[in-house]
């Protein structure tokens, strides 16, 4: 599984909370991040694909989907990878938020953070994780990508690597980064983090076996 966060935001470059607001679009940075993911992302296949509903989800990856002629039409839109609906907070500046009292609950103790007017972010974790294993059983053992929010991602790895909902800030997901999961029956490994230079179309051709190597992997491309 690639999971992608979208590319840098109006939101990003104004320190606002954009939550689940409309016309949040793609800033200059990150329209050039989104056209750098068309040599990132190569002739990678995918057998899903599958996005957040936000405009943002989709401007980061159409310069892609364009290079690789892919129709939108052929993208799953998934709410299970919609951004955290942060209610009240939804448009405020990041800056005045983090004086709340409830900004340190968010990060010290996030499975008991309810947004006003919103949603918990055990209820997004399990979303995601609902969207997660939907997505794993459509690809067939193919390799899936995700398009969505960095918190949804972070809540996601947490999930994957068994890790407690409230060790989930000591992830760090940035605009336009690429994470890779691997699944198996065993469950899931991480094999990359917030990536921003990798070019990952070297997945499509690996065999199973270059990635279960004993001595902490083989290091092969």
């Amino acid at each position: 599984m690639i999971l992608l966060r979208h590319a840098h935001s109006i939101a990003n470059e104004k320190g606002v909370l954009a939550g689940r607001a409309s016309g949040i679009f793609l800033s200059k940075k990150g329209s050039n991040q989104a056209k750098e993911l068309r040599l990132r992302l190569g002739n990678l296949k995918f057998k899903s694909i599958r996005i957040s509903p936000l405009e943002r989800c989709l401007h980061t990856i159409n310069p892609w989907l364009t290079e690789q002629k892919i129709a939108q039409t052929d993208l799953v839109i998934d709410h299970g990878f919609t951004e955290v609906d942060y209610g009240d907070w939804t448009g405020k500046k990041l800056s005045l938020l983090s004086l709340k009292k409830e900004w340190r609950i968010v990060q010290k103790s996030p499975s008991k953070m309810i947004f006003p007017k919103g949603e918990s972010l055990i209820d997004v974790q399990m979303r995601a994780r609902k969207s997660l294993m939907k997505a794993i059983k459509a690809a067939n053992g193919g390799v899936v990508l995700i398009v969505s929010h960095g918190d949804v991602i972070k809540s996601i790895i947490a999930d994957c690597l068994d890790l407690e909902l409230d060790k989930f800030q000591k992830i760090v997901i940035d605009p336009a980064s690429i994470s890779v999961l691997d699944h198996s029956k065993s469950g899931f490994r991480l094999l990359h983090l917030n990536d921003s230079s990798t070019h990952f179309d070297f997945l499509s051709k690996n065999k199973r076996s270059i990635k279960t190597l004993v001595g902490g992997g083989s290091g092969r491309k």
